[in-house]
C-alpha cells in the first residue's frame, strides 16, 4: 500500500522515528508485537520493526538509526520529509511473542529496542511477567526513554549505559536467570551483543526453542566457512532445468541469470523473504533466519546467501 510520512521525530542521537498514515484514509492492518514492514526506498527494500501504538494513533511507526556504513536504507530514510509518499508491504512477523509463555526476558541493544519496546508494552497491557534490559553506549543514544519511563514499564525496564559511571552493567546471566518450562528469552541488537546474550543462555542450558532472536544484519562469516562444494548445481523440480552456481555466485544470482527471479529483500539471510523449499540435497546454511532445528531439517534454505554441501540441490521451483 502507499502511505504518507505524517510525522518525524528525533528520539535519540542518530535515531529518528517516522509515522506513516495511509493515503486513502483507511485504517492500516493490525499487527502483533515483533512485526515489521518492508519499506520500498530508491533502489532498495528494507525491513523496519513496528514500534508505535497503531490502536491509539491510527499510524505505523518505525525508528531508524543512521548508519555511516549504510548500504542505502538508513541514509534514504533519514532524507525523508513530512508529506513524502512511500510504498510499504506487510506487516509480517518473524519475531513473535510466544503465546504460551509465563515469563519473558527481553534484551535490547541499541536500535534493537524497536521490536522489544512493542513487546514490552504488549506484555504490560496483559499484565504478564516480564523484564526489559536495554543496553546503550551513551544515555543520549537511548531511544524512547519517555515510553520506558511510563507507569506501565518503569518498574520492569532497566537501562544499562556503558559509558556512564554508576549505571549498572548488564549481567546477562543474572538478568535471564535459570531456564524454566514457560520462560522465553528475546534478543535484538548488534551482532556482538546478541552473541553474548545467546551464548550466556546456551551455557546456562536454555532450550533453543525458548531463545528468540532478530538480526538487523548478518554477522560476518568465519574465514573457514567455505562450502564443501564451492560450485554446484540447482535443479528446478517443476521443470527439470539444471542451473549451475559458480563459486562467485549466489543461488539468487545464478537463477536470475537464467531468467528465474525470486523475491528478495535484505540479501543477507536475515529477513526470510527468499525462503525456498529444498526437496533433495543438503544445504550449507549461512543465514541467521532459520533456527537450528529448522536447519537440521534440511528442507528449506535462504538462496540469497546459503550454498550446498552436496553437488546438487533440488528446489521446489
Amino acid at each position: 500500500m502507499n502511505v504518507v510520512v505524517s510525522r518525524i521525530e528525533d528520539v535519540a542521537v542518530d535515531i529518528r522515528a517516522f509515522e506513516f498514515t495511509p493515503l486513502d484514509g483507511q485504517s492500516l492492518p493490525g499487527y502483533e508485537a515483533g512485526a515489521h514492514i518492508d519499506i520500498c526506498l530508491p533502489g532498495v527494500v528494507r525491513q523496519y520493526s513496528l514500534c508505535g501504538r497503531r490502536e491509539a494513533t491510527g499510524a505505523y511507526m518505525v525508528a531508524v538509526q543512521r548508519d555511516a556504513a549504510s548500504r542505502g536504507g538508513s541514509i534514504a530514510m533519514h532524507a525523508l520529509r513530512v508529506g513524502d509518499v512511500l510504498r510499504i508491504e506487510g506487516p509480517r512477523n518473524h519475531f513473535p511473542l510466544e503465546a504460551a509463555a509465563t515469563e519473558s526476558i527481553l534484551f535490547a541493544g541499541g536500535i534493537g529496542i524497536t521490536p522489544l519496546l512493542a513487546m514490552a508494552e504488549h506484555l504490560a497491557a496483559l499484565n504478564s511477567s516480564f523484564e526489559l534490559h536495554y543496553c546503550v553506549r551513551e544515555r543520549s543514544r537511548a531511544a524512547f526513554r519517555d515510553r520506558l519511563d511510563s507507569p506501565a514499564l518503569r518498574e520492569r525496564s532497566f537501562l544499562h549505559v556503558d559509558a556512564e559511571r554508576g549505571s549498572p552493567a548488564l549481567d546477562a546471566a543474572l538478568a535471564m536467570g535459570a531456564p524454566a518450562p514457560g520462560k522465553h528469552l528475546y534478543v535484538c541488537g548488534p551482532g556482538g551483543f546478541m552473541t553474548h546474550v545467546l551464548t550466556t543462555a546456551q551455557q546456562a542450558r536454555w532450550d533453543d526453542a525458548h531463545l528468540h532472536r532478530e538480526y538487523f544484519s548478518a554477522p560476518a562469516q568465519a574465514s573457514d566457512a567455505a562450502s564443501p562444494h564451492d560450485a554446484f548445481n540447482v535443479r528446478l523440480a517443476k521443470s527439470g532445468r539444471v542451473i549451475p552456481v559458480s563459486a562467485s555466485q549466489t543461488v539468487i544470482e545464478a537463477l536470475a541469470a537464467h531468467g528465474v527471479r525470486l523475491e528478495t529483500s535484505c540479501e543477507q539471510g536475515v529477513c526470510g523473504t527468499c525462503l525456498t523449499r529444498v526437496l533433495e540435497g543438503e544445504p550449507d546454511h549461512r543465514d541467521v533466519y532459520l533456527t537450528e532445528a529448522e536447519r537440521a531439517g534440511n528442507d528449506q534454505f535462504l538462496p540469497c546467501c546459503s550454498r550446498s554441501r552436496t553437488p546438487e540441490l533440488v528446489l521446489d521451483l
